[in-house]
């Protein structure tokens, strides 16, 4: 099949679909199908475009098999809304110009309506060509819900973008069974809708030693690491990690470290700095390759997301914990996939979201129990390489790309 990939992030950028667009594009590429992929420049958590990448509106390379173009965008600052807002809709021209220059029989469309809208229009409406839409955040309801769309025109714009791509994607993949509700109320039958997990590098995230180069380097070696890895943004909750270290500061040897950026970074560090939290420790996103070190450091990774967002988004960082072979702990909602998906595989605990307390004394409970520990580590591995390899997501996809082309065809839906 020749598929065109559309997306706003991808490797080296730092977003966390990044890998999982990397990897999905190189294994269909292996596969023996012809790929290409509509992307942004690395600008990722930041929203300043890397200095290599400045000064070119649409650049083409050939990365292990992929055609991947990146659209220039301008740098700005990601916590402001507006401004994120014309870095989508640059990349929404940029995208829909470069693949009417294309070539494909199939598309596979995995963000939100916020990039993908103008190129679904062009690239899969008026090009009447077969489509799979990845719904991986429920938009608008999870920008409503983080306080992110407060006006009715702009909620209402957002909605009848996203209503489009649902409507014309001859499949919707979901990466959360919870998602169904509100997609129905969309206007999404439930046959049109198919339930995937995503996938990680259980390759190169491996269960390496607790004491690496990476831990001696920040100092972590003696202490007992609480780890957040990943994007400091509005939708995790993060404040309640802060008050969590507040509750627990007189037990020294817990230290909690977040390695990561984002919107909610300099306000995390400013009250960190107010309670005068010693036992909390900001670091910058780390380079791809020392991921598996960064996660190796420590004894216990958190998820979070804030209440009524749990059934709107799947943190993709869960699988990431999950192959590094450290327990999780989730502060997540018990309706939420993350804590069906945390059950499920064994290889973590969940407490309440907004709960400094439980979140408090579950750290602790964990710390006392290093045989517990190790037990939920090993299954959390175990689930990741047996659900979550990238080729197993990668046949999944490809399946996918099939069925919607019979569809279109004017094919019945298979039965799974």
């Amino acid at each position: 099949m020749r598929v065109l990939i559309f997306g706003a992030n991808y490797e080296p950028d730092l977003g966390p679909s990044a890998p999982i667009f990397t990897m999905l594009c190189e294994n269909l590429v292996r596969r023996g199908h012809q790929v290409t992929m509509l992307t942004m420049v690395p600008h990722y958590p930041s929203g300043r475009v890397a200095p290599e990448y400045r000064g070119t509106w649409l650049g083409r390379t050939i990365e292990n098999g992929v055609e991947v173009i990146r659209v220039g965008l301008p740098s700005v600052d990601r916590a402001r809304l507006p401004q994120r807002l014309i870095q989508y809709l640059v990349y929404q021209l940029g995208a829909a110009w470069a693949g009417l220059g294309r070539q494909y029989e199939v598309v596979f469309a995995g963000s939100s309506s916020l990039s993908a809208w103008l190129p679904f229009i062009t690239l899969v409406g008026l090009r009447n060509k077969p489509a799979v839409y990845g719904v991986y955040d429920v938009y608008p309801g999870v920008g409503v819900a983080l306080g992110v769309f407060r006006h009715k025109p702009i909620i209402k714009l957002v909605s009848s973008m996203e209503r489009y791509c649902l409507e014309h994607a001859q499949l919707v993949r979901i990466i959360s069974e919870t998602f169904r509700d509100e997609l129905r109320d969309m206007g999404v039958p439930d046959g049109k809708m198919v339930h995937g997990y995503d996938w990680v590098d259980t390759h190169l995230i491996q269960p390496l030693p607790r004491n690496n180069a990476f831990a001696r380097e920040q100092g972590l070696d003696g202490k007992f690491v609480v780890l957040y890895a990943g994007n400091l943004g509005l939708s995790q909750g993060l404040e309640q990690i802060l008050a969590a270290a507040d509750l627990l500061r007189a037990n020294r040897e817990i230290r909690f470290v977040f390695v990561g950026d984002g919107a909610s970074r300099a306000s995390l560090m400013a009250e960190a700095a107010r309670r005068q939290l010693e036992n909390v420790q900001f670091l910058p996103y780390q380079p791809r390759p020392r991921l598996p070190e960064v996660l190796a450091s420590a004894d216990l990774s958190l998820v979070t997301l804030q209440r009524g967002i749990g059934s709107r988004s799947l943190p993709s960082k869960t699988y990431s914990i999950f192959a590094s072979g450290r327990p999780l702990l989730a502060s997540v909602e018990d309706d939420s996939e993350a804590w069906k998906l945390i059950h499920l595989s064994g290889g973590g605990v969940c407490v309440p979201p907004e709960n400094p307390s439980a979140l408090a004394a579950a750290v602790l409970n964990l710390k006392q129990d290093p045989a517990r520990c190790a037990e939920l580590g090993r299954r959390g591995r175990l689930w990741a390489e047996a659900h979550h390899s990238p080729m197993a997501g990668a046949l999944e996809v490809e399946k996918l790309l099939t069925e919607a082309i019979a569809i279109k065809n004017g094919q019945p839906r298979l039965k799974n």
